[in-house]
């Protein structure tokens, strides 16, 4: 006899690996709030903003994120915010503030926010690969056809007024 317990109506759909699609998006980062812009991109990234979210699978998006320079901190963070690495070695903690980071790599700042949104292992380092972080206003991915995404438009909040 065959067991009819399982009713495929109800069942959860999954994507298959070639059923995913993504799509490119471009933000243009010129005086954005580091914390808003990073988990809008996160959730993009992950695949959050897709009815066909799946946590175990890479279904997300490419993220442009053009203007990184001028990205802002809300408050004293610029100065007073800390990043603490450590070398492996006995006393080997370093620490750096945003200040000192944006003079070497002016999107590490950015790319750490994310990457400490994202889930810890290999599918958070591949989904990383998907942000693209680029000083000024061109990029190499215009073929794509990123689509806009306005962050003021989704939250005043998201931009700093100067």
């Amino acid at each position: 006899m065959i067991n009819n317990s399982i009713n495929p109506r109800t069942m959860t759909k999954f994507l298959k690996k070639d059923q995913l699609t993504s799509i490119w998006y471009e933000i243009d980062a010129k005086n954005a709030v580091v914390g808003r812009l990073a988990s809008i991109v996160s959730k993009i990234i992950r695949g959050k903003n897709k009815p066909t979210f799946t946590p175990h699978m890479d279904d997300g998006d490419f993220v442009v994120v053009k203007n990184i320079e001028q990205i802002k901190f809300t408050g004293k963070k610029f100065q007073n915010k800390k990043y603490y690495k450590h070398t492996g070695h006995p006393g080997g903690i370093k620490e750096t503030t945003p200040e000192k980071l944006f003079e070497k790599k002016p999107g590490e700042a950015l790319k750490l926010a994310v990457k400490r949104m994202l889930p810890g292992g290999v599918l958070g380092k591949k989904q990383l690969t998907k942000l693209k972080i680029y000083k000024g206003n061109d990029h190499p991915h215009s073929a794509q056809n990123p689509k806009i995404i306005e962050l003021n438009k989704l939250n005043s909040k998201n931009i700093i007024k100067n």
